[in-house]
């Protein structure tokens, strides 16, 4: 692993908080200037740049206080999960050198209890089997051990790091402090600079609306047609269509105050019942004959109408009949949205059906109970309920009340 080493952004904080200093109440003095239509505001003033670059100094120290916190709790967990792994590894090495010694020690009681003459070739087997397990528990042994050191290296370069990164919190944290002290000095002239700033931004809105306020004026003046004198020269035709068509809406105007006059004079003499005065009589009440051609044209539109209305119901009827002959069905409407069927076929006069309009605009037709529905509920059941067809319904109908007649 790689040693850790101090950013250098830490050496650049280092020198912008040895630069920042604290700010007197000797600062410039500074006001705003006037130029045109406008208002034009100076630059800011350096005591208001130094406390706002100090702000951004401590800002910045915070965040690397923060990030270099959050690094040393990072490499503090691994350094824990490293140790966690090194005890778990020496345990490990602890359990095969038991086990190793353990092999030793029942390969030393066989060596001991047998003597040359009684080794078989099983236990020769069952030797090299326990040599070569011995073998490869040292080969596991060493790994584990290699391992072991290895782990060892690497916490020992995480405490290292962990140690470097608590060196740099320190040293963050010691800059931070003189940063936070040139800040908290200078709040006062912030706020007192703040204040000025306020009071220039509202003088600078207060100003912008004056000057849009006189815009929208000047616009409005110039759409009205005012100009400089001193600088455009009008012309005025001596046949101005404009003037013309002034003065015709001026008479226009007069002649209709004249007669709306000549009116009113008039209502009131109708509403108290005496004699119109002549001259009202002469321009305001229609002649006899245009009397008499309003009611030649009232007597011929009611004749008309009286004769429209005489081929209508004629057509009306005409058009029953037809239905009546063509359906076998006499429709008559009751009231409203209720139509009565009587077929021409019907045993009684009273043997009728009425069926109801019902949804928008009449779409659908409901059957309604009457005497004479009672005794068909087959055909009901069949055609209505069943299939949901009205005009087989009543075609089944037509055709029992005709076959009923037919064999009576």
């Amino acid at each position: 692993m790689t040693e850790p080493e101090v950013s250098p952004r830490t050496l650049g904080l280092s020198r912008r908080v040895g630069q920042a200093r604290p700010l007197g109440r000797g600062g410039p003095r500074w006001t705003g200037l006037w130029s045109g239509s406008e208002p034009v505001l100076p630059s800011q003033p350096p005591a208001l740049n130094s406390v706002r670059e100090l702000d951004k100094v401590r800002q910045q120290l915070q965040e690397e206080v923060r990030q270099v916190s959050a690094q040393l709790l990072e490499e503090r967990k691994k350094r824990e999960t490293q140790e966690a792994l090194a005890r778990r590894l020496q345990k490990r090495v602890l359990l095969l050198t038991k086990e190793r010694d353990g092999m030793r020690a029942i390969l030393g009681s066989y060596d001991s209890e047998l003597t040359p003459a009684e080794y078989s070739p099983q236990l020769t087997r069952r030797m090299r089997e326990a040599e070569d397990m011995v073998q490869k528990v040292h080969a596991h042994s060493s790994e584990m051990e290699a391992q072991l050191s290895q782990a060892l290296e690497e916490l020992g370069s995480q405490k290292q790091r962990a140690d470097m990164l608590e060196m740099e919190l320190k040293v963050l944290q010691a800059q931070a402090g003189p940063a936070e002290q040139s800040v908290l000095l200078s709040r006062e002239e912030a706020s007192e600079l703040r204040v000025k700033v306020e009071e220039l931004e509202g003088e600078r809105s207060r100003l912008e609306e004056d000057k849009r306020r006189l815009e929208a004026q000047l616009e409005h003046l110039t759409l009205q047609g005012d100009y400089d004198q001193s600088k455009t020269k009008v012309l005025h035709l001596s046949m101005n269509p404009a003037r013309e068509a002034q003065q015709s809406r001026r008479q226009d105007q007069a002649r209709l105050q004249e007669e709306c006059e000549q009116l009113r004079k008039l209502v009131c003499a109708l509403e108290r019942g005496g004699p119109v005065p002549a001259d009202l009589e002469a321009t305001c009440l229609p002649s006899s004959k245009e009397v008499a051609e309003l009611r030649k044209q009232v007597e011929s539109a009611e004749l008309r109408n009286q004769r429209l209305k005489e081929v209508f119901q004629a057509k009306v009827q005409e058009f029953r009949k037809v239905c009546y002959t063509l359906t076998g069905y006499q429709v008559d409407i009751t009231r409203e949205s209720q139509y009565r069927l009587t077929s021409m076929y019907a045993e009684r006069q009273d043997d009728c059906l009425v069926f109801k309009a019902t949804g928008p605009a009449g779409t659908r037709m409901q059957l309604l109970e009457t005497e004479f529905s009672r005794t068909v509920p087959e055909l009901i059941e069949l055609h209505l309920l069943r299939q949901d067809s009205i005009p087989a319904f009543l075609s089944a109908l037509t055709l029992d009340l005709f076959s009923r007649q037919t064999l009576a």
